[in-house]
């Protein structure tokens, strides 16, 4: 908290007196035109004289109230200036963890945060406490980390550092780095692993399970044999699938950054997306409806990706919204209000997808319905493809869907 410099303060009071004479004035001039009674406009100024007094006598009291916590603190106007300019919360502390001074990212990051109550009233948290004694008795700089779950989790890195400016003053300045989204990162990180790891040993225990057999029991049993076997493809293929996906994603993970720099033709996109997905569709008994313009559709971007991205939001509509007879594909040339992007839409007519499960549909592994997209063959990791892919592209993706009307995949490409 910083004092107004003295000099400052004959103008203020200054300002304060021209402020009360001109509304005095103001009073006067309407009483001398009738517009305010004598004793009325009287009344007025009287008040308008003692709200001055006060205003004034509260300014000179703020003045006086922060020389003395200045004082009190002893913090040189340097350490000030210079966490003013940190883009991290610094907060200061006395040796009674009574919070003297904090930065404006402190304000803004901790807004309850007020000079003169304890640090507890802001941050709550034994490491800090005990990172924070250990520096004012040893003099060292201490570190530790705080994870805060209210309002929103967070966690920071805090640097604890004693600050003494003379013998009988002892300080610690508080510096947060603010290392939520790498925790996150890494959390997802072990979950997809936990995740990838689940999703690869189910199939291989089966596929054991049934070369046990095969060797055992059903050695000479042609029909069990002829089942096992076909059972045991169907398991590769799923692990097939699922490695496949997972380099996919590694791939686009690994160019998420890279901006595309080739020209892709839309319009010939699509149709041979659906020439590739003719034999799907025949055998799921369904009917392709696509919609594309005339006029060619091009855009800036990597023509494998977007091939990838709407093969498998088609392969979705095939395998989960074949109930409805139809698949549609469409590309709306200038979709969004300011013509600034073209759409590629994916719909299906089949069952829907419950309200619930929509928005965490391009979570990586997750399944609205786990035992029937297994049965399906379903990775859980094809929208989280699409959603790299469209993010790399910085284009937008949007899904809608109702149980027993369908699912409706919008994807905006900027033009």
């Amino acid at each position: 908290m910083k004092t107004p410099p003295a000099k400052d303060r004959p103008i203020a009071m200054a300002s304060q007196f021209m402020v009360g004479a001109g509304a005095v004035s103001i009073v006067l001039a309407l009483a001398a035109f009738g517009r305010l009674a004598p004793i009325d406009a009287g009344l007025v100024i009287v008040a308008i004289v003692a709200i001055n007094a006060i205003a004034t006598r509260a300014s000179y009291s703020s003045d006086a109230d922060n020389q003395q916590l200045n004082a009190l603190a002893g913090i040189d106007i340097a350490v000030e200036d210079f966490s003013d300019i940190l883009t991290e919360p610094c907060l200061i502390i006395n040796e009674r963890a009574v919070l003297i001074y904090r930065n404006p990212a402190a304000l803004k990051r901790f807004p309850r945060a007020r000079v003169g109550d304890p640090l507890a009233f802001t941050l709550r948290d034994p490491d800090l406490v005990e990172a924070i004694d250990a520096a004012i008795t040893s003099g060292a700089a201490q570190g530790t980390e705080l994870h805060l779950p209210v309002p929103n989790e967070t966690w920071y890195r805090a640097s604890v550092v004693p600050y003494r400016p003379s013998e009988d003053r002892n300080f610690v300045a508080i510096t947060l780095y603010d290392f939520t989204e790498q925790k996150r990162t890494d959390r997802m990180r072990g979950d997809f692993i936990a995740n990838a790891s689940h999703e690869l040993r189910t199939p291989l225990t089966s596929l054991m399970g049934f070369i046990d057999t095969l060797q055992g029991p059903a050695a000479k049993d042609e029909a069990a044999r002829s089942r096992f076997l076909g059972i045991m493809r169907s398991q590769s293929e799923r692990m097939s699938g699922l490695i496949d996906d997972l380099l996919s994603l590694s791939r686009i993970e690994l160019r998420q950054h890279v901006k595309p720099t080739t020209e892709v033709n839309l319009n010939l996109l699509l149709r041979e997306v659906a020439e590739s997905l003719e034999p799907k569709i025949e055998a799921a008994e369904l009917v392709l409806d696509l919609k594309v313009p005339d006029a060619p559709v091009t855009i800036i971007g990597d023509r494998q990706e977007l091939f990838e991205v709407v093969e498998n939001l088609a392969d979705n509509a095939i395998k989960y919204g074949g109930g409805g007879g139809k698949v549609e594909i469409a590309l709306i040339a200038g979709a969004s209000r300011s013509g600034a992007h073209h759409a590629i839409t994916v719909t299906d007519f089949g069952a829907g997808i419950a309200e619930e499960h929509v928005p965490r549909l391009t979570e990586r592994f997750y399944r609205g319905d786990a035992e029937a997209n297994r049965k399906k063959k379903g990775t859980g990791l094809g929208l989280a493809i699409v959603k790299h892919i469209v993010a790399r592209h910085h284009g937008l993706l949007s899904i809608r869907s109702k149980l027993g009307e369908g699912t409706r995949v919008e994807i905006l490409l900027p033009r």
